[in-house]
């Protein structure tokens, strides 16, 4: 048996992400359907963990439904619940401008924020169509005014069918340029988003995952003419799969300095 074999049978809970590894746009990829069912048959634990902050759990329940998969809404956790969920514990009550969809925003009223767009204590930024000059120059100033600046996820870009897109990290970089501002992102692969996402499903999984992870094992596969591989990553019981870039990837792979830090 290959030094690398990883045996499902043996996990009890799987951690996926979603764009480019369970669908690439509208189109579900090869395999996934098979392994979602998979995943019930045997009772394992699973989450799916998006960076996109722009659709609600239950809009992603309805997407898969859309494709042909039977999800439910409580296996998704999102980058907009995860900084709703770190505003909501650094100061509760509190008030945001936020740019974005309504996964950010209805994250946020859920979690009990208020919206202002006067003298708010953050701007939160995620992916979104209400992105624009007058936005970005509300934004601009508030921060300028005193409010912290927050992105919901660091993703520079995603991809989609005929392409790629401009993420948050990409929309948020305008406002810190302007202002001289870092921005403080909740998204992967901040630790926090994986630790209130295991919180809420993968309970067995707390004791190995929540503090440190390290990474025993990298598994790629490669689609022939197309610019995202999965990544496997392993940790005792658990199996977290994820799109990385091949290119970012390759750079980390080539540069060992960048391999030990990861593996620390």
């Amino acid at each position: 048996m290959p030094k690398d074999f990883i045996d499902f049978n043996q996990k009890t809970g799987f951690i996926c992400d979603m764009d480019g590894v369970i669908y690439h746009g509208n189109r579900i990829l090869p395999g996934v359907a098979d392994f979602i069912q998979w995943l019930h048959e045997e009772n394992k634990e699973y989450l799916f963990l998006t960076n996109n902050s722009g659709y609600t759990p239950r809009e992603l329940q309805q997407k898969l439904a859309r494709m042909g998969l039977d999800v439910p809404e409580e296996h998704f956790y999102t980058s907009a619940l995860a900084t709703a969920a770190f505003l909501k514990d650094q100061a509760p009550g509190c008030s945001v401008f936020a740019i974005g969809e309504a996964g950010l925003l209805n994250a946020l009223y859920d979690a009990g924020l208020t919206m202002n767009d006067v003298n708010p204590d953050y701007v939160v930024v995620g992916e979104g169509r209400t992105y624009s000059l007058d936005t970005l120059t509300k934004a601009v100033n508030l921060v300028m005014a005193g409010a912290k600046l927050i992105g919901a996820n660091s993703d520079v870009s995603g991809p989609i069918e005929s392409g790629i897109a401009p993420a948050c990290r990409a929309l948020v970089a305008p406002i810190e340029m302007a202002t001289g501002k870092q921005a403080y992102f909740c998204g992967k692969p901040n630790p926090l988003m994986m630790r209130t996402g295991l919180r809420l499903q993968i309970s067995v999984l707390l004791g190995h995952f929540v503090g440190s992870m390290v990474i025993t094992s990298l598994a790629l596969r490669l689609f022939y003419g197309y610019p995202w591989a999965t990544l496997a990553v392993r940790i005792p019981n658990a199996l977290i799969l994820s799109a990385v870039n091949v290119v970012l990837l390759r750079i980390l792979l080539e540069n060992r300095s960048l391999m030990k830090l990861a593996k620390k």
